[in-house]
């Protein structure tokens, strides 16, 4: 079995990083695999970097029209049993409509759970025989969109549980940001975005601060709302809050963190949830798409109404203020990761669908299911 994967995202973020380890797994499974992304992106460096297959190509998002194109021919070259298309940016409207014209069988990660434009949404699903969703709350917006029950497989989102696990010492995190050695660690990893709600943990870090002086908040990400966001920061005691950006070593110092706070408005799942929590860390966050299923409320952390910046604050304070809590929540939290979200569960439950998909022709019956 050999299988084409494409990612137009620039960036390494969560579901790139979901693609090389599915890739390397797949590796260890004998299955054959090529990447087609950007040229000049970050997973083309990083697909090189683990000797993995890498194709690139131009790639300028939605409205590149002579995309597919270019990758129908890539797919009429190369012949692949199937074409695995993991993100947005133009990869899954523009993936599909390759797979049809070069007649490959095609297949869909759908990792958000924000709502489709009405009948664009719709439509481009026809092209895929299976659509994966990372959470029951995709799982749901894709039926919602007008997939049939029937073609969709759920595969939640992995990680690698023995790389979560933190290289430097507590010593080493805190000297490379600047911490004192009392410091409580309040860290928010995510693209910095409307949708991943930055806004509601500034709206109230004055008040944190001032029940707990030695927390110290870390943003790690980039984005485009990023100057808005320090703007905010300025008004916030000095020095309590660092602008970390993105670090490609993350998961050396993640396990340091005394409490993660996630509080986005729309979720697939979270992989800086899966990560921080597979670390040992606990996690305050917003009850949104695909967070419950990763998030146990009162066990492995705390779970609020979307939108609740003073809960949010309230529960932050009141888990500082708690190291036997914390302690309590983070292992739980490992405990989790383990037995559900661990890598080999992801790449099996992908290669299921491959197999699931090996040989069926592209027909569409009536109850929504591809016949062989």
């Amino acid at each position: 079995m050999d299988i084409l994967h494409l990612e137009t995202g620039r960036h390494l973020y969560g579901g790139a990083q979901q693609v090389l380890h599915l890739m390397q797994g797949l590796r260890e499974r004998k299955i054959g695999s090529t990447l087609v992304c950007p040229v000049g992106s970050d997973i083309a460096a990083a697909a090189a970097d683990l000797e993995l297959a890498v194709t690139t190509m131009p790639m300028a998002g939605d409205l590149d029209l002579s995309f597919p194109f270019r990758l129908a021919g890539l797919l009429r070259q190369t012949r692949p049993d199937l074409l695995h298309v993991h993100s947005r940016r133009g990869a899954d409207i523009f993936g599909g409509l390759a797979a049809k014209m070069a007649g490959v069988p095609a297949l869909l990660s759908r990792r958000v759970d924000s709502p489709d434009i009405p009948l664009v949404g719709r439509a481009k699903y026809l092209a895929y025989q299976r659509i994966i969703a990372i959470s029951t709350a995709v799982q749901a917006q894709l039926i919602a969109a007008g997939v049939h029950p029937g073609r969709i497989r759920l595969v939640h989102s992995g990680v690698d549980i023995d790389a979560c696990q933190p290289r430097w010492t507590r010593q080493m995190f805190l000297q490379e940001f600047g911490l004192p050695a009392d410091s409580l660690v309040v860290a928010c990893v995510a693209q910095m975005i409307p949708r991943k709600g930055h806004r509601f943990i500034l709206d109230e870090w004055s008040r944190i601060i001032a029940s707990c002086p030695g927390a110290r908040l870390i943003f790690f990400g980039t984005g485009p709302t990023e100057s808005q966001l320090r703007t905010q920061a300025a008004g916030t005691p000095r020095g309590s809050i660092i602008f970390a950006g993105f670090r490609p070593d993350l998961l050396q110092f993640l396990g340091h963190v005394d409490l993660l706070v996630h509080p986005a408005m729309r979720e697939g799942l979270g992989v800086s949830l899966l990560q921080a929590q597979a670390a040992g860390v606990p996690v305050v966050a917003f009850q949104t798409g695909g967070i419950p299923e990763i998030v146990v409320d009162w066990i492995t952390g705390v779970l609020l109404k979307q939108g609740a910046s003073v809960e949010l604050a309230d529960k932050i304070i009141l888990l500082l203020h708690n190291h036997e809590q914390r302690w309590a929540y983070g292992a739980a939290a490992q405990q989790k990761s383990a037995g559900k979200f661990g890598i080999d569960a992801m790449v099996e439950g992908n290669l299921a669908v491959y197999r699931e998909l090996s040989g069926v022709e592209q027909r569409l019956g009536s109850n929504g299911e591809w016949r062989q």
